[in-house]
């Protein structure tokens, strides 16, 4: 498998993802080692001019995204989003994504879906023949129905564990619990969404289908671009 991105890599696909920014554009700000990259080089483009406004997908990308003298809004100031970058775990040839080792998934599933285009920065490494081919899903749930989910995940045949940092439980901006459930390939990724989705007390999972316009790949000092299949 391809090592994953390096920073020059990473700063490199961000500069080519740049170009998808017009002025005056509202912009979806993802998160993530990719994403944040992208949100270094539009504050570059900012300091330099570039007039924009901008929806973070996380505290921690709205923290950068200041820093970075980058105007925010919320979802409640916009009707729409012209177009959100953001990086993913997962590619699939559908386009399809898993998304959500960085903790972010609902926020950034929400940024998708008021976005008019979803641009993805991937290294080579994160595409995939089948989603869950690394073995892992993000699932949010509250913590009230923590126990009560991961009963139902592990009856479903996606054993989860509550994902921790240093043995604490770790806490979305959402103020829920991440479980990473143990999944193989994913033959109907909408089924399975779907599925998950019904169990009391989720309330996202990692799976993005039908989401994503474009994805930037970086490959051995490149970027190949995937569209999504018409139909």
């Amino acid at each position: 498998m391809p090592s994953r991105l390096s920073e020059s890599d990473s700063a490199a696909l961000a500069s080519h993802a740049l170009s998808y920014v017009r002025p005056g554009q509202v912009i979806g700000l993802g998160s993530g080692r990719a994403a944040w990259a992208f949100v270094h080089e539009l504050g570059r483009a900012v300091q330099a001019g570039l007039r924009v406004t901008a929806v973070p997908t996380s505290e921690a990308t709205a923290t950068l995204a200041r820093r970075l003298g980058i105007p925010l809004v919320s979802l409640d100031d916009v009707a729409s989003i012209d177009v959100t970058l953001d990086g993913a775990d997962e590619v699939d040839a559908r386009l399809d994504l898993i998304k959500g080792y960085g903790g972010a998934l609902v926020r950034e599933k929400i940024v998708a879906a008021a976005s008019r285009r979803l641009v993805i920065l991937v290294g080579r490494e994160k595409i995939v023949p089948m989603l869950g081919t690394r073995g892992r899903l993000p699932i949010e749930v509250v913590p009230f129905g923590a126990g009560f989910c991961r009963r139902r995940l592990a009856a479903e045949g996606y054993p989860p564990v509550v994902r921790t940092d240093d043995g604490t439980p770790v806490v979305s901006d959402n103020g829920n619990l991440i479980l990473d459930c143990t999944v193989h390939r994913i033959a109907d990724a909408a089924g399975v969404d779907e599925k998950l989705r019904a169990i009391p007390g989720v309330v996202g999972t990692g799976l993005f289908v039908g989401m994503a316009h474009t994805v930037l790949v970086w490959d051995e000092g490149r970027v190949t671009t995937m569209s999504r299949p018409e139909g």
